[in-house]
């Protein structure tokens, strides 16, 4: 499968025009399940891990949507101030403009394969256009969308899902700073699921913590990968984190499981 390259326009009104974040855009089997991926403080889109991590997504059949979340501009400046990289609040405005444009993206896209459809039947009455809108209506709302934040981009998966909820049906994190976002948790209604590796220390105490911070009635669970520190490195550490995210996403997003 072969990604799209797109620009994400993120600009405000105050700002004017021509303010982009960049992205890799890959659509499997599974158009309507879509995970949109936040990397972590300093990373980016071809992040090795992350990349490894939508593979693994993508042959189960889940779309995926790998992205910068900061403009080429502020990467520069982030590069030299590390100014951006803990601002989970401006990362989780991107991430639901990212969401808004997925959004456009499938309705417009729909409404295509329907106008399409359309004027290939040479036979549609009134009751056949009828069924066509109602199916157009209804493909509109069929979108899915996961999140999967690495390091601080799950927190800013957390505060986008508590911003915007739309069409957000899961997240997992992987290594999470949920702590950044410790004020949005009460918010979560969605299956969350937290990957910490078992020499992470630091990281696993936060994210027990944040366990109590849930409300009751979202499922959230902890997945402890042993002998596995932040960046699961260590031999299969990656590939346990794949699968556990991809068996949460099927599950959650398309119903498997």
């Amino acid at each position: 499968m072969k990604a799209r390259s797109v620009k994400i326009d993120v600009s405000r009104v105050e700002e004017g025009k021509g303010r982009f974040i960049e992205g890799d855009l890959t659509i499997s089997s599974l158009k309507e399940c879509m995970v949109v991926f936040a990397h972590g403080s300093g990373s980016s889109r071809f992040s090795p891990r992350n990349r490894f991590v939508a593979g693994v997504l993508q042959s189960a059949g889940l779309s995926t949507l790998l992205l910068d979340l900061l403009t080429k501009e502020e990467d520069a400046i982030d590069t030299l101030t590390g100014r951006y990289r803990f601002d989970v609040e401006l990362l989780a405005s991107r991430l639901v403009d990212a969401v808004i444009w997925l959004e456009r993206e499938y309705i417009n896209s729909s409404n295509s394969n329907s106008n399409s459809n359309s004027n290939n039947s040479n036979n549609s009455n009134s009751s056949s256009s009828n069924n066509s809108n109602s199916s157009r209506s209804s493909n509109s709302n069929s979108l899915r969308i996961g999140y999967f934040g690495s390091s601080t981009g799950a927190a800013a998966a957390l505060i986008a899902y508590a911003r915007y909820p739309n069409n957000v049906r899961a997240i997992v994190s992987r290594g999470g700073r949920v702590d950044l976002a410790t004020h949005y948790l009460p918010s979560i209604k969605v299956p969350t699921l937290l990957i910490v590796g078992g020499y992470d220390a630091p990281v696993l105490r936060l994210n027990r913590e944040a366990m109590d911070r849930f409300p009751r009635e979202c499922m959230v669970r902890l997945e402890v990968i042993s002998n596995a520190t932040h960046l699961f490195e260590e031999q299969g550490a990656l590939e346990q984190v794949a699968d556990k995210a991809k068996d949460w996403f099927l599950r959650h997003l398309l119903g498997h499981g």
